[in-house]
């Protein structure tokens, strides 16, 4: 394990593969040591022929993918500063991506969504990794009535897309609790967010992550750090997407406020 990020993509040309813990909107705008980070990430991955965003902000019944030719940037938050509502992601969509994943996923119906475009766990990440908004995004929507392991098995599914040349991003929290946050100290880390994160790793460093999909059994610690599933989730599709024989590092392993993970997962 490192938490290096210098590594190139691998020479039979397969895409990296990322969870990005996205944290505070803000982090859109600021310079610091996670969007350095996913700044660093973006240049090891090169530009890819398009990137598959799985957010912990788009939940849907059933799947869905962005469909549109210019998809616009959702400012999916309030009581932030007006130059948060400014930013605009003006990256492309892409047809031919979203027709790909329906076909991946078949015989699982995926709508052609035409109405969702990027919300902030996509653009707040990407605006420091692609910059210059010049490489072709689709978002997948999760499924908020299915199983965990059901987002797990659709991540398998989605694997063959890299060694098409698309980088597959999932965006959201390993430890997600706002109700808890210590607001006054952003270096707080409470002992079970750490222990929490800490297991989490441990799993994703065996390849064993049947334990992760049903987390409210792993205790108090795992049910005060994901006291809902949206931040979570997206963890689970990009576990699915791993090969074996990826490398593996921990990005800014850190926990701010007591009870939120900035920490990053990247196989390569």
């Amino acid at each position: 394990m490192s938490s290096s990020a210098s590594a190139t993509t691998s020479a039979s040309g397969r895409m990296p593969l990322m969870f990005l813990g996205h944290g505070n909107p803000m982090n859109a705008l600021d310079d610091n040591r996670f969007t350095q980070s996913w700044a660093r990430l973006g240049q090891m991955a090169g530009k890819p022929r398009a990137i598959l965003m799985i957010s912990a902000h788009w939940q849907t019944r059933g799947i869905a993918v962005t469909a549109l030719e210019q998809p616009p940037t959702i400012h999916d938050f309030g009581a932030f500063p007006q130059a948060l509502f400014d930013v605009r992601y003006p990256a492309p969509g892409s047809m031919q991506l979203a027709q790909r994943v329906q076909q991946l996923l078949a015989p699982q119906e995926v709508t052609l969504d035409k109405s969702w475009g990027f919300d902030h766990g996509t653009w707040s990440t990407l605006v420091h990794a692609y910059p210059q908004a010049d490489v072709p995004v689709v978002q997948l929507s999760m499924n908020r009535v299915a199983d965990h392991r059901f987002h797990f098995e659709i991540g398998q599914k989605l694997q063959a897309l890299r060694d098409e040349g698309v980088l597959i991003i999932g965006s959201g929290n390993v430890v997600h609790n706002l109700g808890r946050m210590s607001w006054q100290d952003q270096n707080a880390e409470f002992d079970w967010a750490r222990s929490f994160q800490d297991l989490v790793c441990r799993q994703i460093e065996l390849d064993q992550p049947e334990p992760l999909f049903d987390y409210a059994a792993l205790g108090t610690a795992a049910n005060l750090s994901v006291p809902s599933a949206d931040h979570y989730l997206p963890l689970l599709y990009v576990l699915g997407a791993r090969h074996a024989e990826d490398s593996l590092s921990f990005e800014t392993p850190e926990i701010q406020h007591g009870s939120l993970s900035m920490m990053s997962v990247v196989f390569r």
